[in-house]
């Protein structure tokens, strides 16, 4: 298994510190329930995740912006394009392409397996 990316954790307490513009969906890894770990010292959120190195399977797939087959369409990634996984809910996988993203979600089987 690939081990996952190493990102820095941020120093003291994370909190707000004044208005932030909320990221367009699609863009940030950032949900009201969880986000990149990278993004703890930009972004409030209830918890972080250090994601798990994957990459998309033999076939292009192209980002949700919700867990439904009819949600909008985020960005296309190519086969092979090197992905991180956030997060696992039914056959439903939350990636993004870095802490910057893009993000989105995709059928867990559009992901090659973990090496």
């Amino acid at each position: 298994m690939t081990s996952p990316a190493r990102y820095s954790l941020p120093d003291g307490i994370v909190g707000l510190k004044g208005p932030i513009e909320r990221p367009a969906p699609g863009t940030l890894p950032l949900r009201g329930d969880l986000a990149h770990i990278a993004l703890a010292g930009r972004f409030l959120a209830a918890h972080y995740v250090i994601p798990q190195q994957r990459r998309v399977a033999d076939s292009a797939v192209t980002l949700k912006l919700a867990m439904r087959d009819d949600a909008g369409d985020g960005a296309t990634l190519s086969p092979g394009t090197a992905v991180e996984l956030l997060d696992v809910a039914g056959d439903w996988a939350w990636i993004a392409c870095g802490p910057e993203g893009p993000s989105g979600y995709v059928h867990l089987e559009t992901l090659a397996p973990a090496e």
